[in-house]
């Protein structure tokens, strides 16, 4: 096969994936910073990273690699991102990427931990801390 065909391929495969998963990809990231400008920001940065790795990640999971890559770039600049309007806005920046990877991702509680750095423990009380505050928002 040819390199231009290969290349080719690549790309189809990867335009595959990103028609499949960019809604959700970018709905996590809407959940991170409460704004749909800065969600596309930071997809469009994480799906640029995902595609100059595309050919080392035949083996592995482009949506996991992505969705590391965008709450990666989030806790960069979480601090600029205030939450918006959303449900999530009066979490801080890391209560709001523990929660979303947790309870809308489903990502395991040891997982969130090594991607953010942190202990297990720690995760656990951030998000007991983040869904504490949004049931008091609803009780109020």
């Amino acid at each position: 096969m040819r390199a231009a065909d290969q290349r080719a391929d690549l790309y189809a495969e990867f335009e595959a994936f990103v028609a499949g998963a960019a809604g959700r990809l970018l709905h996590v990231g809407v959940l991170l910073t409460g704004e749909p400008e800065a969600a596309r920001r930071l997809l469009a940065g994480a799906l640029a990273r995902t595609y100059a790795d595309w050919r080392r990640l035949r083996g592995d999971d482009p949506y996991d690699f992505t969705r590391r890559e965008l709450c990666a770039a989030f806790a960069r600049t979480g601090r600029r991102h205030h939450g918006g309007a959303g449900v999530l806005a009066r979490l801080g920046p890391l209560e709001r990427l523990v929660l979303v990877l947790r309870v809308y991702e489903g990502v395991a509680e040891e997982v969130t931990a090594a991607q953010l750095g942190l202990s297990a423990d720690r995760v656990r009380v951030l998000c007991s801390r983040a869904v504490a505050a949004l049931r008091s928002r609803e009780a109020a």
